[in-house]
């Protein structure tokens, strides 16, 4: 085929540069250390703390995404509503702002001096500089990716197939069951793998609301940069 090998040779190499070299750098790099070196870098109580903290707290913010993601598409394709487009391009907003930025905004808002912080904090409720902060921090970066991952399959199921169900006899739970769920699972599940890698790995929108308390709130990402 013309211009195949050009392609290819293009795309391997960017494939190079961008995936494969740094891959590389880290397994060489973890190559020096040993197994027994890197076994006493990571059999630490901080360093379990941090790991079991990010991981448990991704998922919690995945599954969390999971559910709300796909009722946010459902709500944004079936219904019109003033409003709608706004809601819709601010699904977006976590993949325009800069990591950073998005860290400092949430602490900013949910700081005790801030607004949500205050009225949080009337009823005795911290949100930033603890584990809340976290779980906030990246159900923010995360619902994009289920949300965005399931509003295509949402255009694309008609109305007919759930009118064809209810005049059936199916109620409306049955329906979203068995005739709507079935067509969204495999979507709703890439999305929720989307965020949960995106979670397990988010540092900058975190590192600023989270306190980076060791053995409280300090997450893997930041462990592995101070280490590095």
């Amino acid at each position: 085929m013309p211009g195949l090998g050009l392609s290819m040779g293009i795309t391997l190499t960017m494939l190079s540069l961008v995936v494969l070299l740094p891959i590389g750098a880290l397994l060489l790099k973890g190559a020096t250390f040993g197994l027994a070196g890197i076994w006493e870098t990571v059999n630490r109580e901080r360093v379990w703390a941090a790991l079991f903290l990010s991981f448990r707290l991704s998922l919690f913010a995945a599954l969390f995404n999971l559910v709300f993601g796909v009722l946010l598409a459902w709500v944004l394709v079936r219904y019109r509503f003033p409003g709608r487009r706004i809601l819709d391009a601010a699904v977006d907003l976590p993949f325009a702002l800069p990591t950073a930025v998005a860290g400092i905004s949430l602490t900013a808002l949910y700081a005790p001096n801030g607004a949500f912080g205050q009225l949080a904090g009337e009823i005795g409720w911290k949100i930033a500089y603890t584990q809340w902060g976290i779980f906030i921090a990246l159900v923010f970066v995360g619902l994009p990716f289920v949300t965005r991952t399931v509003q295509p399959v949402i255009e694309e199921i008609e109305r007919e197939v759930e009118e064809a169900s209810a005049t059936l006899g199916a109620s409306r739970f049955h329906t979203i069951r068995h005739v709507i769920l079935p067509m969204l699972t495999p979507a709703a599940l890439t999305g929720f793998a989307l965020a949960l890698a995106r979670a397990v790995g988010e540092y900058g929108s975190v590192i600023f609301i989270a306190g980076n308390i060791p053995l409280v709130t300090e997450i893997a990402p930041l462990l592995i940069i101070i280490q590095l």
